[in-house]
């Protein structure tokens, strides 16, 4: 069952509360910093994002295929400062042209994507040579107790009680393997983002893919 089919309470913890949604506010503003240009969100939810977008981003494409979330995303995205479009779409096929955008946002969606290496060929494939992905995530552990923990959650019931959403995934890999170099990354605890384990510990970062060397391009 893909997390595109279930309902809202099902998503991710970060998405459907608000008193969790406290402590992340600070994170998705340092997400999108800087940010300019043409970007795509992909799992995009009910749109928490939306409020954080630079006067510097001329487009946000969103993309989110759960229709109750893309509902609220709609109307999150009228009362936003930057021009945002809500889309219906899965992360395994972005409905965009390839070398589209100028940075690609993942935000607590590669947890619940049914395949995260797919979801990042595909925004490798969107964001223009020398464009950026930024990603806040969840992961895997680096404390073998809890990284054993994290295994056996997923492995069992975390995906079917989390709407799909996997505590364990070592998303820093993954992201690499795409082809994305990794410029900068923070590592962030339940101290920092109120997130508790076996969502903890999260990813901050930007990664970006390589523009195309002067004596190919």
């Amino acid at each position: 069952m893909s997390h595109h089919n279930h309902p809202i309470f099902a998503r991710c913890y970060a998405r459907t509360s608000g008193l969790m949604e406290r402590g992340l506010a600070e994170y998705r503003r340092t997400l999108l910093r800087d940010l300019s240009g043409r970007a795509i969100e992909v799992g995009a939810g009910n749109g928490m994002n939306f409020a954080y977008y630079p006067s510097t981003v001329t487009q946000v494409i969103a993309v989110e295929p759960e229709p109750h979330l893309r509902r609220i995303a709609e109307q999150n995205a009228a009362s936003a400062t930057t021009p945002i479009t809500v889309i219906d779409g899965l992360a395994a096929a972005l409905p965009t042209e390839d070398n589209s955008c100028d940075a690609a946002v993942a935000s607590l969606v590669l947890c619940s994507v049914p395949d995260p290496d797919l979801a990042l060929a595909e925004m490798f494939r969107v964001v223009k040579p020398g464009g950026h992905l930024r990603f806040l995530e969840h992961v895997r552990s680096p404390r073998p107790l809890r990284q054993r923990a994290q295994k056996a959650l997923d492995a069992t019931v975390f995906p079917f009680l989390a709407g799909g959403c996997h505590c364990g995934r070592d998303t820093t890999t993954a992201i690499e393997r795409a082809g994305f170099v990794i410029q900068q990354i923070d590592r962030l605890s339940t101290a920092d983002t109120g997130l508790p384990f076996p969502v903890s510990p999260q990813i901050l970062g930007t990664a970006a893919r390589p523009p195309i060397p002067a004596d190919l391009g």
